[in-house]
């Protein structure tokens, strides 16, 4: 998913990289001094083999040092995003719209719906899938150091 911000950020010369382009929502840059407000509309719709959609926000290190990256992500009734996975980078995920089971280290932690926030720990494995009969609507929020 961040694939075009990665060469982005690579097709920069090496030490003269600016906060700016270093920080990318997907489509283009900005300047991070600024703070910034992202349209929903405005953000472009990737399809997912899953049948659902996901809506890239944010994908860089901020000026501050931390790797961050957020996308809304559509999953349909049924369906998981991924197969379960760990990564070294913590996550929040906060449910929109939808019913998901969530698990973290193979257990369930019960189902989740809107205004409901999963936290997922660095190296934690963890999955969920849509056990409601709607589209599930959430944000991820992703943390880490590269």
């Amino acid at each position: 998913m961040g694939l075009a911000a990665f060469a982005a950020i690579a097709s920069v010369a090496e030490g003269q990289e600016t906060a700016a382009q270093k920080l990318l929502p997907k489509g283009g840059e900005f300047p991070t001094e600024k703070s910034r407000v992202f349209r929903f509309g405005d953000l472009p719709v990737t399809p997912n083999a899953n049948g659902g959609w996901g809506r890239a926000v944010i994908h860089g290190t901020l000026p501050t040092g931390e790797f961050v990256e957020c996308h809304e992500t559509m999953l349909p009734p049924g369906k998981m995003p991924h197969p379960p996975h760990q990564h070294p980078n913590t996550e929040f995920v906060l449910i929109r719209a939808g019913s998901v089971e969530y698990l973290s280290e193979g257990k369930s932690e019960g189902t989740c719906g809107p205004g409901d926030v999963i936290f997922t720990a660095s190296n934690v494995m963890h999955g969920m899938t849509n056990v409601g009969t709607t589209e599930a609507l959430y944000f991820v929020v992703s943390v880490g150091k590269q």
